[in-house]
């Protein structure tokens, strides 16, 4: 008799359904298409955060697994499950899946494609986070891809055609090098199965061959980079952000680039540690340009979701030094900046949308004295540009601090311009919030309106509050996240030697 599916398949499954009924719903009545998908969408919140509270810090490893065989012949399985890690990305998602389809009620036109597009790139991040098999992660992955293309190039804006075609090259591009390094690794073990589980314990054991794992890892960190916006394979992720709806744009800074950093980790740090200590110092100094070169380009910038989307290419030079790291705090402190960037990011693109609905522009030069009129906004957009800065408090502050004293060791000019960075997301985010919200009002803007009911102004005070809470009470995913990386962290110190786990643990 076949158990019943566990918490983690109903969070993939509420958006299917949601799919499922919003395909039987007229088109016309679009206030049950979006009720529908709020309600799944919540449903999916709350089975999260269930699993995050739920999950046994003691005991470790991953938990709430189901597995179904799928394709015995190739070693194929739905196989999904959570550890340290997985559990707070999974909160991430769901966080920001429930902001963004709270503010979607700005699409007018072809409302029911839009959500059944939008809960599909939903479960396909979900999907990435949950799965333990590398066929399925990789299906996920381009679930979670494909609908972008339509998404921006349908309902988007600001060359959303070039926008589109820039986009699918780039991150076509780096799919079919992590293809290529997946197929790799399944062949390399000889297992005959794309079970994540069984080869992680394999090469725990019988660790790859160093030449093996001499080419597939730089494959895997730029095949999953190009998504990470790893320098210099990051102008595609600007121009996406600048002509995304709002929503998706949440979406794609919130959770979708941070696909390629979990990958990054999951997939390369951990079972070819030894590569990794031969290729990540290159990382480190990749990072440093992320986080330099696009941090000073946002200075250049008139339009805000360009302001932001530079911004997040340069903040995920922060996520990439981490990863060099290769030691504790490092690793740690990534995981934690990609919940709170991401966290942050989705914060940032959903207060731009809500003077951009009103205003049809998003030009600093064109904006001004907004604060008057929106002082909830304004006060948000404040917190969130706070945040990106690094202001202690917010949960970034933490993250921050984490990546930059694991590089003090290894990198220290990395480290020492990587502070640099710090100040220039200062200068361009408080030079943003004054221009927009501050000074003389522009007579045009007087029919602007704040967010004033307690719907409108809940995605916004959702972000706000997990940024805080976070940032006051760091231990609330680090305990989980501490649990997660020890398996990681212990390949490193062995492999690295040459010596398997199973033996130094003896």
């Amino acid at each position: 008799m076949t158990a019943p599916l566990g918490p983690l398949s109903w969070i993939l499954l509420w958006p299917i359904i949601g799919i499922a009924f919003i395909f039987l719903t007229p088109k016309d009545k679009i206030s049950w298409i979006r009720w529908i998908a709020n309600i799944m969408v919540f449903l999916s919140f709350a089975l999260a955060l269930e699993v995050f509270f739920s999950y046994d810090r003691t005991a470790g490893g991953y938990q709430f697994i189901d597995k179904i065989p799928w394709v015995k012949p190739l070693g194929i399985s739905y196989h999904v499950g959570v550890d340290g890690i997985n559990s707070v990305l999974v909160l991430l998602q769901a966080f920001c899946s429930l902001a963004g389809i709270l503010v979607t009620r700005s699409i007018k036109e072809r409302v029911k494609e839009y959500y059944i597009l939008y809960l599909m790139l939903i479960i396909g991040v979900y999907g990435v986070f949950l799965s333990l098999d590398l066929f399925f992660l990789y299906f996920f992955y381009e679930m979670a891809v494909m609908p972008v293309y339509l998404l921006i190039g349908v309902w988007g804006s600001t060359d959303k055609e070039y926008a589109t075609m820039k986009l699918t090259l780039y991150l076509t591009g780096g799919a079919v090098l992590a293809l290529i390094a997946l197929l790799a690794l399944y062949a390399g073990t000889g297992l005959g199965t794309f079970d994540l589980v069984a080869i992680q314990q394999h090469l725990a054991a019988n660790p790859l061959s160093p030449q093996l794992q001499n080419w597939i890892f730089p494959v895997i960190v730029v095949g999953f980079g190009v998504i990470v916006t790893l320098w210099p394979f990051y102008t595609w992720s600007p121009v996406g952000y600048a002509a995304a709806p709002t929503s998706v744009s949440m979406l794609h800074a919130g959770v979708l680039k941070k696909l390629g950093a979990y990958a990054i980790l999951r997939l390369g740090i951990q079972l070819m540690p030894q590569a990794a200590q031969i290729w990540m110092p290159w990382v480190a100094t990749l990072a440093v340009l992320n986080i330099l070169y696009c941090g000073l380009i946002s200075l250049t910038q008139k339009d805000m979701k360009f302001i932001l989307g530079y911004s997040s290419c340069s903040h995920m030079g922060y996520i990439l030094l981490g990863l060099a790291c290769l030691n504790t705090i490092g690793l740690n402190g990534v995981v934690f900046l990609i919940f709170a960037h991401g966290i942050m990011a989705a914060l940032g693109f959903a207060l731009v949308g809500a003077f951009y609905d009103q205003t049809h522009t998003r030009n600093l030069d064109d904006l001004g004295g907004l604060a008057k009129r929106m002082p909830f906004v304004a006060t948000c957009f404040t917190m969130a540009a706070m945040a990106s800065a690094g202001l202690p408090g917010f949960a970034n502050f933490i993250a921050e601090v984490m990546i930059l004293l694991g590089a003090w060791d290894k990198y220290r000019w990395q480290a020492i311009l990587a502070v640099l960075g710090i100040v220039v997301t200062a200068v361009y985010m408080l030079k943003a919030v004054r221009l927009v919200f501050h000074g003389p009002l522009p007579a045009k803007w007087t029919h602007v309106t704040d967010a004033k009911t307690i719907f409108q102004r809940l995605p916004y005070a959702l972000l706000i509050l997990v940024l805080l809470a976070v940032g006051f009470w760091p231990s609330l995913i680090l305990r989980n996240i501490e649990v997660g990386t020890k398996p990681i962290l212990e390949q490193l110190e062995h492999q690295s030697t040459g010596t398997p786990v199973h033996q130094a643990k003896r």
